[in-house]
Formats: C-alpha cells, sequence, structure tokens
C-alpha cells in the first residue's frame, strides 16, 4: 500500500496529517510507505487534482474525496469532524477510511 500525504508549506497542518498516519499505520501494523509529497505550484495543483493540502491519498485515490471541480489550485483544507473542522482528519476517520469495503 502506498500512502501520500500531499502538501504545501503555506498550510502546516501536514505535520499533524503526518503523524497521524503513522500512528494509525502503526497501530495497525499495516505494511505501507508513506511519503510526503509537495505540491508547490498551481500547475501542480492542476496536473494532481489536488483538493488542498492536506490531502491523503492510497494507492493515488484520496481517502476522503470531494466533488469533482474546474479548478484545483494551492489552499489549506478543511475536513468535518467530532470536534469540529480540523485542518486534518482525525486517527478514527482514517482508519475508517483504510477499513476494507464489506462485501
Amino acid at each position: 500500500m502506498k500512502i501520500e500525504i500531499l502538501y504545501f508549506d503555506g498550510c502546516a497542518t501536514y505535520l499533524g496529517a503526518k503523524q497521524t498516519v503513522w500512528k494509525v499505520v502503526a497501530e495497525q501494523g499495516t505494511k505501507a510507505e508513506v511519503a510526503l509529497v509537495a505540491v508547490n505550484t498551481t500547475e501542480e495543483a492542476e496536473r494532481l487534482r489536488f483538493p488542498g493540502s492536506p490531502t491523503i491519498r492510497v494507492d493515488g485515490r484520496d481517502l476522503f474525496p470531494v466533488p469533482d471541480r474546474d479548478i484545483w489550485g494551492l489552499g489549506c483544507r478543511t475536513y468535518a469532524t467530532p470536534e469540529g473542522l480540523k485542518g486534518y482528519p482525525t486517527a478514527e476517520m482514517i482508519r475508517d477510511a483504510l477499513r476494507p469495503p464489506l462485501r
């Protein structure tokens, strides 16, 4: 499994996302490669379809998908958590998103 945390330096909440992803991966004993992916330009944001920092993708799929849009760009992303809006998802949200679907 490849987990990417897309970010840009203008939004430091990616550091909390990175720490939380590592915590969940370690707790679950998941074999995963976790990488930070810097998004530094509007062109990169467009090419990567970057909805904001931080964005967590597993094998290229956004764990928390957003509706398609015409414009992608650099900006901070917020997540609706049980505690209110935050700059990154909670550990429980990440655990739930990583859980395989029921068949």
